[in-house]
């Protein structure tokens, strides 16, 4: 039972993505590309790999 404090959630997803996508993996994976900062920290995160950088 939701509380009547609790706010619910609403994520969008245009319609074409939300009919092609197989599961539930493939919406986040969507979402995580649609994030600016997310696509930046990656993208640092693989140079940081092919140069040989270890984050411990």
């Amino acid at each position: 039972m939701l509380s009547a404090k609790r706010k619910k959630e609403i994520v969008a997803f245009p319609l074409r993505v939300f009919e092609t996508a197989d599961t539930k993996e493939d919406l986040e994976d969507w979402l995580l590309s649609q994030n600016p900062s997310f696509i930046k920290k990656m993208r640092k995160a693989r140079q940081d790999d092919l140069q040989g950088k270890d984050k411990d």
